[in-house]
């Protein structure tokens, strides 16, 4: 095998080579085109200022939308690299509350207090008599590897004491040197092979990095301790933001400490773990004080608990406080799961801290950190990359909440809908809406649209690409599931769960509700887990179609749970909080999450409206409506919407002066730019009818919108004279013979009766009678 010829360092001047860690083994610096790219931005003031300034005025919160950074995610504060002076002590504080013997895998408690004394940094292990010693190894101004100057103590670690040197060899070139605290505890000694290994091979931009391995034997020492060098990330660990005042925290961050920079550390976090699991590795000990925010990013540091994700035999190192509990370490060991629960425990820890998140953004956290969290593990996160998603929902939803921005996304787990459900308000009304409504017209459609159009117009999860059935089923109708379902019967490519659940959907549109919850019931037995949250999905669209919105909103409930994240079932939940007249507030805020994030979604847009007009609420109704984007298959709708709003007879009442005017004028843009005849004939004929109808005694006064649509004259033979026109236009557009007479009828009857006027010769008689 040929061994590949050594890179040469590319520093001017420097005649090292490359080694596998990246760092030259010579200036022990990465090459130039490795090196950290310059920030782009201006730089604000140093983070610890070296000398006294005037208190500044606290910063006022920015009047627009975060930035975000080249990730989209929030762009971080910079964080200036403290003084080498401030950053590391020269007084060692020996690790309080205790540590594992270890010696010969002795399982007793050394360093612990008694009788409220304080900790002793040396002793014996009250189990196996072994001495110990907490105190560090090295000191101030040793030197380490020949050219490694200690400085001082940065912290004691889980397992090691942390030192900050300087190369002597490179001017203010700094470094971190980790060696152990006990070193009789064996699994530190194995934690610390398996974090210099794991160092060396790993190489990701959020991920503290190992320059080489050194040893150094003290004087007194039968034999020398091995040291890692690592490179020196100059900033803070997030414990900080746990401990600091709400003044520092608005310093630092220019404006308070927020929920989406919660959000965004956890991203970046979840990013590092995805690459280390990637490599078959687990983390271990997330808490805040592995990480460490500096400049504007963040690096995971402190690798020491890292272990294969097949290692069942090795001790587990981990931090209490954000590890799963003990019956469940005790009974399974650490997994990828595992790692995701203390990324959540980490983001709980850390958002006691910030403002809450705005509107639904906040229970949608909250549902978050419970996933991660759960006490069953089958029930979290199944990836890192599956928790960050979710993340980075939320952050947008937080976002679009806070700043009323939108933020659209294709959702990675729900296939895009043309369906609008509640567009009876987008319609203008037909022919019949007249025949049918001789004694005048009828209150606007402002509640909850029936449950079965609500079912038709959610949509459906998208495939899994990975089962075998999914590129089978794509481009089939769902007019034919008998057919789909003998296959499946016989076709082992067919025995899955995504057909069992393409059946399901294909027997409920057909209204077979029986056969399409046998099919689901399929899903489950053909491997579909009970925390899969494709089941409770299709069990609420079921429910939906059955009219039983309660038992759909149980479903949905579940479904919001798993993805606290995503639109759809924000969407289904608001829909079911309306039917069943619950809590209007609780009902606005699901559809304001959707809608507010992404304005093509046409059937939150009308949610919203509907939750308008039971107020009374014309102008906010209408202020959504124009909110539509013309880009939105749903644009039209919501133009047809907002004239039918302005005009219409709502529960409370008719309209204003003014509405009629807002009405009048749409629709005379509507003829500018030629828009649907026929329809917009039946909308005129609907305002004309609305503008008699809910005429005051006194007339509709100044504000009378006089024009095309409303006449000159604000009077009531004025205005029946233009409805029965109008009548009579729309019996021009019936093809039915009964429908065109009805039409006709109802043109006449609308007029008033006519004034009876008798000769004058009869009246003179009738005088002299």
């Amino acid at each position: 095998m040929t061994t590949p010829a050594p890179t040469p360092c590319t520093r001017a001047g420097c005649t090292g080579t490359l080694m596998v860690t990246g760092f030259c083994d010579t200036c022990h610096r990465l090459p130039p085109a490795l090196a950290a790219p310059a920030p782009t931005v201006p730089e604000p003031p140093p983070f610890a200022p070296t000398a006294p300034e005037p208190a500044a005025p606290r910063p006022a919160a920015p009047a627009g939308p975060a930035p975000l950074d080249r990730d989209g995610l929030v762009l971080l504060p910079h964080i200036t690299a403290p003084d080498p002076g401030v950053a590391a002590g020269t007084t060692a504080r020996p690790p309080t509350g205790g540590r594992r013997c270890g010696f010969e895998n002795c399982t007793g408690t050394i360093g612990i207090g008694y009788d409220g004394g304080p900790a002793p940094d040396h002793g014996f292990c009250p189990e196996c008599g072994r001495p110990y010693s907490f105190e560090p190894r090295l000191r101030p101004g040793d030197t380490v590897g020949g050219h490694y100057r200690v400085l001082g103590y940065l912290a004691a670690g889980g397992l090691g004491w942390v030192y900050l040197a300087e190369d002597t060899k490179v001017p203010d070139h700094l470094v971190v040197l980790k060696g152990l605290i006990n070193t009789s505890d064996a699994v530190a000694r194995r934690s610390a092979v398996e974090e210099r290994r794991s160092l060396t091979t790993l190489h990701h931009r959020d991920i503290v990095r190992i320059i080489t391995y050194v040893q150094h034997q003290a004087p007194g020492d039968d034999e020398p301790t091995g040291y890692i060098v690592m490179e020196y990330i100059a900033g803070r660990s997030l414990a900080w933001i746990r401990y600091a005042s709400d003044e520092e925290l608005t310093e630092t961050f220019g404006r308070p400490f927020g929920i989406d920079h919660v959000l965004t550390y956890g991203c970046k976090i979840l990013g590092a773990l995805e690459y280390l699991h990637d490599q078959g590795l687990l983390y271990c000990d997330m808490k805040p004080d592995n990480v460490i925010h500096y400049g504007r990013d963040i690096k995971v540091i402190d690798l020491g608990a890292i272990r294969r994700v097949d290692d069942r035999a090795s001790g587990l190192v981990y931090t209490r406080d954000y590890a799963p509990p003990k019956r469940e370490r005790d009974r399974r060991g650490f997994h990828v799961d595992t790692d995701l629960y203390t990324v959540g425990r980490t983001l709980q820890a850390l958002a006691t801290r910030a403002t809450p998140a705005s509107g639904l953004a906040a229970r949608s956290f909250d549902a978050l950190v419970r996933r991660a969290t759960h006490p069953e593990p089958a029930a979290r996160f199944a990836s890192a990359a599956e928790m960050s998603r979710q993340l980075w929902e939320v952050l947008r939803e937080h976002q679009a909440l806070t700043w009323h921005e939108p933020y659209p996304e294709r959702s990675t787990r729900f296939a895009p809908t043309a369906a609008l459900f509640g567009s009876a308000l987008g319609t203008p009304p037909d022919l019949g809406h007249w025949t049918a409504a001789p004694d005048g017209p009828r209150t606007l459609p402002v509640r909850a649209p029936d449950p079965r159009e609500a079912a038709r117009g959610l949509p459906v999860p998208l495939p899994d690409p990975d089962d075998p059935a999914a590129a089978l089923l794509a481009g089939l109708a769902a007019r034919s599931p008998g057919r789909i379902a003998e296959q499946a019967a016989h076709d082992p490519a067919f025995g899955t769960v995504e057909t069992a659940l393409w059946l399901c959907r294909a027997y409920a549109d057909r209204g077979a509700p029986g056969e399409a919850e046998r099919w689901l019931g399929t899903a489950g037995r053909l491997g579909a887990d009970e925390y899969d949250w494709r089941i409770p999905w299709h069990r609420g669209l079921l429910r939906l179609a059955e009219g039983q919105v309660r038992a759909a909103e149980e479903e949905f409930a579940a479904v919001y749970a798993a993805l606290p994240g995503e639109w759809a079932p924000k969407l289904a939940l608001g829909y079911c909080a309306e039917y069943l007249d619950a809590d209007e507030q609780r009902t606005r805020d699901y559809y304001e999450a959707v809608w507010q994030r992404d304005r093509t979604q046409g059937s939150a847009a009308f949610g919203l409206v509907r939750v308008h007009l039971r107020r009374g609420d014309r102008r906010g109704a209408v202020a959504v409506l124009d909110e539509v984007p013309t880009t939105s298959r749903h644009h039209d709708a919501a133009r047809v919407a907002a004239v039918r709003v302005l005009a219409g007879r709502l529960p409370g009442g008719g309209p204003t002066a003014a509405d009629l005017r807002g009405a009048a004028d749409r629709l005379a843009e509507s003829a500018r730019t030629g828009e649907d005849a026929a329809a917009r004939a039946r909308l005129v004929t609907e305002v004309r009818e609305n503008a008699l109808a809910c005429r005051p005694p006194g007339g509709w006064g100044i504000g009378f919108p006089a024009g095309e649509v409303l006449g000159p004259e604000d009077s009531v033979p004025a205005l029946s004279g233009l409805l029965s026109r109008s009548l009579r236009a729309l019996a021009d557009q019936a093809h039915d013979g009964d429908l065109r007479g009805d039409l006709l009828d109802r043109s006449y009857a609308v007029l008033p009766p006519p004034r009876l006027r008798l000769p004058r010769a009869g009246r003179r008689g009738r005088q002299r009678v």
